[in-house]
């Protein structure tokens, strides 16, 4: 299974495809990178471009899942906006392109990948690096988000199912 995780952003939009190699069980990096787009340029032409750049990827890389990061919580209005926007954005061209949508927390990621959910970036960034076996993460910080989304979903995606499953056998589900 393919996961491209989108750690939204106006200026910055994160990606970061994961996945399995056949009969492996590793988890390995396939694409990661930024999407930006210039401050100076009205904000429709912002959105159009990082519409374009984002159904352009997702039609390249062929994900099964997007995983976009949830804004739980953010002091800045206009931080909050921008990133609302992008994140629109993104479920819009995930959901269009017919892959299976998801949206994790930050808090929600950082409980996933190292176990407490107020880690700090750098101990995140760490922990994606060395499940994907990889010495460090190249890029900004919204690259290791991208991927830790991604990272997050594939590893705990064995214990929803079984989880979900238990609840079915038990009668329990809702």
């Amino acid at each position: 299974m393919f996961v491209l995780g989108i750690d939204p952003g106006l200026s910055r939009c994160g990606y970061g495809m994961v996945g399995r190699g056949e009969g492996d069980s590793a988890l390995r990096a396939y694409a990661a990178g930024v999407v930006e787009t210039d401050p100076a340029v009205p904000l429709a032409q912002r959105l159009l471009i990082l519409h374009t750049e984002l159904r352009a990827l997702v039609e390249e890389l062929k994900p099964r899942v997007v995983v976009v990061e949830r804004v739980f919580f953010q002091v800045n209005a206009k931080t909050a906006m921008s990133v609302g926007q992008a994140s629109g954005l993104a479920l819009l061209v995930a959901a269009a392109a017919g892959c299976d949508v998801v949206q994790y927390t930050s808090n929600e990621v950082k409980q996933g990948l190292v176990g407490y959910g107020a880690a700090t970036k750098e101990q995140v960034q760490r922990m994606v690096a060395q499940v994907l076996g990889l010495p460090a993460i190249d890029g900004p910080p919204d690259v290791a988000d991208a991927l830790a989304l991604a990272v997050c979903h594939l590893t705990t995606v064995p214990l929803r199912r079984a989880v979900h499953a238990a609840l079915v056998r038990e009668g329990s589900e809702t």
